[in-house]
């Protein structure tokens, strides 16, 4: 039997509402690892360490809020048939608060060892960092017009793409500057690390922009 339509669109703003917490906590998260970036590039390990703290917390937040999405989307049920959707927006976006936590772990274990990583590489990862969390404020955007029709969606959707290309010509050249440097194999390593965690935030906050195009014409 069909539902009425209201009925239908109150199921659509429910995982909506769901997946713009999801959403939220993550950015929350992300806003942290360019501060905690700042840090080491100071040599602040109290800071450091404290902001590392928060991200694990924050990483716990997200998690319960993607258990939360699943739940409510298995409420829902066959009544939406874009769930899927819904659902591998939050995956996405979940993901980039695991790399949060990876980039942290690794900027905090660098200090600790007191390894010396020279100053212009520091700042160039304080620019890359900032240019990844600009591309995941610019899908949070595209996520809040969800509900003002397809054309508001697709054109702020746009906007990630533009962002994530910025972090790829970032982190192209820093990852030349790395590999050209004399550093100790171990920082070599956990640096390349973080920038291709950094890319990867990039490209899933591209990946779940293309979801908001999809979600866009059923809303």
């Amino acid at each position: 039997m069909a539902l009425p339509a209201e009925t239908e669109e109150r199921v659509k703003r429910r995982a909506l509402n769901v997946c713009q917490d999801n959403l939220r906590k993550v950015v929350e998260l992300i806003r942290k690892t360019p501060q905690l970036v700042e840090h080491f590039a100071k040599g602040n390990k109290e800071m450091a360490r404290q902001l590392f703290a928060e991200i694990r917390k924050g990483e716990e937040e997200v998690i319960e809020a993607r258990r939360i999405v699943s739940q409510e989307l298995a409420e829902i049920g066959a009544i939406l048939i874009s769930r899927e959707d819904f659902l591998r927006f939050t995956n996405l976006t979940s993901e980039i608060a695991d790399f949060s936590e990876g980039i942290a772990f690794r900027l905090v274990e660098m200090m600790e060892h007191n390894w010396s990583v020279p100053g212009d590489i520091k700042k160039d990862l304080l620019t890359l960092s900032e240019a990844v969390l600009n591309s995941v404020l610019k899908l949070r955007e595209t996520m809040m017009v969800l509900n003002y029709g397809p054309a508001k969606t697709l054109e702020k959707a746009k906007d990630v793409e533009i962002a994530e290309r910025a972090v790829d010509d970032i982190y192209r050249g820093l990852e030349i500057k790395i590999l050209s440097s004399k550093l100790e194999l171990p920082v070599l390593f956990l640096l390349r690390d973080i920038l291709q965690l950094l890319e990867d935030s990039a490209d899933k906050a591209e990946d779940a922009a293309d979801v908001t195009r999809v979600l866009s014409f059923i809303m």
